[in-house]
């Protein structure tokens, strides 16, 4: 039995070295589970038209990516959102990590780009996919949540007083302070 694994391991050494030696040296990565996972829903991406996909560290890292989202209705109409995406090795038993790269006013996003979607944390189950987080975060900006806030605030504004909320999304967007924080134009 012992003997039999031996040949098996050294069989499949022999392979691994012919197929490096048929990529010039080049030792062949092999492809986590999350990775293969990942390329699958990359693949079968369907996004909103104002949604787009970039590879900031080539296509050779599909585990580290950006989504631009440009809400087309809404408080957030007219605004360009750059989220990143950090996916695990062990996805799609684990939620990607999403932050806000833009800063925003916005009551499930808090200043530091912590975003609050429950999909990312306890909802979070395999069946779900990449398509599945993007249009939660593009429905974040068309329908935003005051009942589950990260940034506080903002949360009560917009329960309490929409229009305020509104001219402060705008001033946010614009470029300008809203309370004590400056808001770079994102517009």
């Amino acid at each position: 039995m012992i003997g039999a694994m031996i040949r098996l391991f050294k069989v499949k050494e022999k392979q691994r070295e012919l197929a490096e030696n048929a990529n010039g040296g080049v030792p062949i990565k092999k492809q986590s589970a999350g990775e293969l996972r990942l390329h699958k829903d990359i693949s079968e991406l369907n996004l909103p038209k104002s949604c787009t996909m970039t590879f900031p560290n080539g296509k050779d890292d599909l585990m580290s990516f950006e989504v631009s989202i440009r809400p087309d209705e809404g408080y957030y109409l007219g605004g360009t959102f750059l989220f990143s995406f950090q996916v695990s090795p062990i996805y799609p038993h684990e939620a990607p990590k999403v932050k806000c790269k833009t800063k925003v006013y916005h009551p499930n996003i808090d200043l530091e780009g912590n975003v609050c979607l429950n999909i990312l944390r306890e909802d979070w189950k395999p069946v779900l996919n990449i398509n599945t987080i993007i249009y939660g975060l593009y429905h974040l900006f068309t329908e935003p949540n005051y009942e589950d806030p990260l940034n506080h605030d903002a949360a009560a504004v917009l329960r309490d007083n929409p229009k305020m909320f509104e001219s402060n999304v705008r001033r946010a967007m614009t470029g300008g302070y809203v309370g004590q924080s400056f808001f770079p134009r994102c517009i």
